[in-house]
């Protein structure tokens, strides 16, 4: 299984998914998502969950992952760019915006795609891409953790894409 991005050109995610882009949310969150295309699923594939973080994030996470972007029961192999905000056929869960660091968001709020902003560097984010055997029983605004527990032995493939991003 292989997934690209349009969005990733030689490495370096565009401007316009991260804070230096122009599509913030009330809270001044960059909303604007990702395009992806997966190609080369297992045949049995059922439905795709996305996990986007940030493992650069230490220094304002003290230690943890940034999560940018939950989504899972996925059924189709392509999502356009800023389908985080117009696509309903999918679940998308909290990201790290509604976290302490990230301002307490609401959970609402934060049930979509939440932009780059690294404050320091250039941050290598990770796209992980999880081709499931099954839809997942979770509901808009669930966890990481809910997530990785549902995917339990129902990943039948994964891949990660990687991009750099500096504010």
């Amino acid at each position: 299984m292989i997934v690209t991005s349009t969005g990733i050109v030689n490495g370096v995610i565009e401007e316009k998914y991260g804070a230096n882009g122009t599509q913030f949310n009330e809270n001044g969150m960059p909303s604007y998502s990702l395009p992806l295309k997966i190609e080369g699923a297992p045949d049995e594939t059922v439905s795709f969950a996305i996990v986007l973080e940030d493992k650069d994030a230490y220094p304002v996470t003290m230690g943890f992952s940034w999560v940018h972007w939950l989504a899972a029961n996925i059924t189709r192999n392509e999502l356009k760019e800023n389908e985080s905000v117009t696509a309903t056929d999918f679940v998308q869960g909290c990201n790290s915006w509604a976290s302490v660091q990230g301002n307490s968001q609401s959970r609402e709020l934060s049930s979509f795609y939440g932009g780059m902003a690294p404050p320091d560097k250039a941050h290598t984010y990770e796209v992980h891409v999880y081709a499931l055997d099954t839809k997942l029983d979770l509901e808009n605004g669930f966890f990481m953790n809910e997530l990785y527990h549902a995917m339990e032995g129902h990943v039948l493939e994964s891949f990660t894409l990687k991009g750099v991003y500096e504010k």
